[in-house]
C-alpha cells in the first residue's frame, strides 16, 4: 500500500516504510515527519495517534476520526525547525476539488508536537498540464476538469 502522505507524487513510499512505524510509536525526528504521519493518521482514522501527537493545551477532546478517502494528495512547500507549510488535496461530495493550505507550527518536549496552524482553503485551479488528482495518470484539463 502507497503510504496516504505520499500519494500521487513521483517515487512514493509504501506505508510500512513511511508513517506506519510512527503510527506504531518510532518517535518522529523531525516536524516535518510528524507532519506527514499526522497527514496519513487523518487519512487512515487513525485518532489515538492524531490526539498523542497533538499538544495538550490545543488539542480538542472531542476529536473522532473515520477513515477519509477524501485526502487525495500532500505537498510540504517548506519546512524549517518548528514549523511546516503545506497543501493537502481533497475531493468534496460534490465531485470538486479544494486545496487546504496551513502553516503548521510545532514544539519538542520529548518528542514532537504539532500546536496550531494558519489555515485557508480554496477551491483547485489546476496549472497547465497537471495530472489529475483522482489519481487517473491523465492531465486535470482531460479528465476531472471537463
Amino acid at each position: 500500500m502507497i503510504c496516504p502522505c505520499q500519494q500521487l507524487q513521483d517515487k512514493p513510499k509504501a506505508y510500512a516504510v513511511c508513517c506506519e512505524p510512527f503510527h506504531k510509536g518510532a518517535a518522529a525526528e523531525t516536524c516535518e515527519i510528524l507532519m506527514r504521519s499526522r497527514f496519513s493518521a487523518f487519512v487512515l482514522g487513525l485518532t489515538d495517534y492524531v490526539k498523542i501527537t497533538w499538544h495538550k493545551s490545543t488539542c480538542p477532546d472531542d476529536l473522532a476520526l473515520d477513515a477519509d478517502s477524501q485526502w487525495l494528495k500532500l505537498d510540504v512547500l517548506q519546512a524549517s525547525k518548528k514549523r511546516v507549510h503545506f497543501r493537502a488535496y481533497y475531493k468534496e461530495e460534490d465531485g470538486t476539488f479544494k486545496v487546504l493550505d496551513e502553516a503548521s507550527d510545532f514544539v519538542f518536549e520529548g518528542r514532537w508536537q504539532y500546536v496550531n496552524g494558519k489555515t485557508h482553503i480554496e477551491s483547485y485551479k489546476p496549472q497547465r498540464n497537471d495530472v489529475c488528482l483522482c489519481g487517473s495518470g491523465q492531465k486535470f484539463k482531460k479528465c476531472c476538469g471537463l
